[in-house]
């Protein structure tokens, strides 16, 4: 195994540096190179395998981002990342952050291939599937059990699958799922679907679609693949389902490992706590995106609280004037 380059002076030090590749740390990216400030985007962390473009690729339609009535998640990252790329200030590199921590009044980072100084540091590592806990999840994950509609769902044309969750995410994977699927189930333990309304009346107009509420999956069944769930509660008289195919919609995991390690302060859903500067506890130290405590997560809000932190980034070099 080679030895990691040393650290050169300027060349490995930056202006901003940020973790995170996804829409929210392309746009920081771009904002910080308008700016000014020389500005790495790195695009994997050690937490998850996604790399530039972010969990928002994963996605099929998406109509709710300002200046685009309609477009995929591909679409959009990729029109980002043009526009940060457009900058001659602003690298953006797919490598993989083992490691943050202070040094002096700057930034270590060291990744799979190289280590970097950096005088301002954005967290926006976004999260990761929360995986189905009840029996036969892990055993027949990839095996008919998934988590991503647009990367699996083809495999599932003119077949039988089930949405396990009840937010707008469940509902758009599932009107996802009913172009190549022959029945979708939407089980929801709630008593209703918790979808933003275009996607409730979408959803209720598909004959595809049915949602099963006040309902909990309890046991995924099959021996090489799934083959059908197990419920709390009979429908149609049993407590069976006969399907091939099981989608998890349960929620995230916000990817805030390597933001604890230098000692950033998480909530108790192990976010990261900012303020509407989208700054942290430590100073130079900056969040955005669904890694962070705020409320409503959507593409929008993450890009726009990384345009905040670039440019609060941008005073903090401005008034402290470190040295590389």
């Amino acid at each position: 195994m080679s030895e990691k380059k040393t650290i050169k002076r300027p060349e490995d030090c930056y202006d901003f540096l940020i973790i995170g590749a996804g829409v929210t740390g392309l746009s920081a990216g771009m904002y910080g190179a308008r700016l000014g400030l020389r500005t790495l985007v790195l695009g994997a962390n050690s937490e998850s395998e996604l790399a530039i473009g972010g969990v928002i690729t994963l996605t099929d339609t998406v109509e709710n981002y300002p200046g685009f009535i309609h477009l995929t998640g591909q679409e959009l990252a990729k029109k980002i990342e043009d526009h940060a790329r457009s900058y001659d200030n602003v690298e953006i590199k797919n490598e993989r952050v083992t490691e943050v921590s202070k040094k002096g009044k700057k930034f270590k980072i060291v990744t799979d291939k190289d280590e970097y100084e950096t005088k301002t540091l954005l967290f926006a590592t976004g999260t990761k599937w929360r995986k189905l806990p009840m029996p036969g999840a892990k055993e027949l994950e990839n095996k008919g059990v998934a988590y991503c509609a647009l990367c699996d769902g083809p495999l599932f044309k003119n077949k039988e699958v089930a949405i396990i969750g009840g937010s707008d995410s469940a509902a758009k994977e599932s009107l996802f799922l009913a172009q190549h699927a022959s029945k979708v189930y939407i089980v929801v333990r709630g008593v209703e679907l918790k979808a933003e309304p275009i996607n409730q009346k979408l959803v209720a107009q598909n004959s595809k679609i049915e949602v099963l509420l006040q309902t909990n999956v309890t046991e995924i069944i099959g021996e090489k693949f799934v083959e059908k769930i197990k419920l709390d509660k009979k429908y149609k008289g049993k407590d069976e389902i006969q399907l091939s195919g099981v989608f998890g919609a349960i929620g995230h995991i916000p990817l805030s490992g390597l933001a604890q390690s230098l000692g950033v302060e998480l909530d108790e859903k192990k976010e990261i706590k900012i303020n509407r500067n989208s700054e942290t506890n430590i100073e130079g130290v900056y969040a955005a995106g669904d890694v962070v405590d705020t409320a409503f997560k959507q593409a929008i809000v993450g890009v726009a609280e990384g345009v905040v932190a670039s440019y609060h980034a941008f005073k903090y070099v401005q008034a402290k004037e470190i040295e590389c």
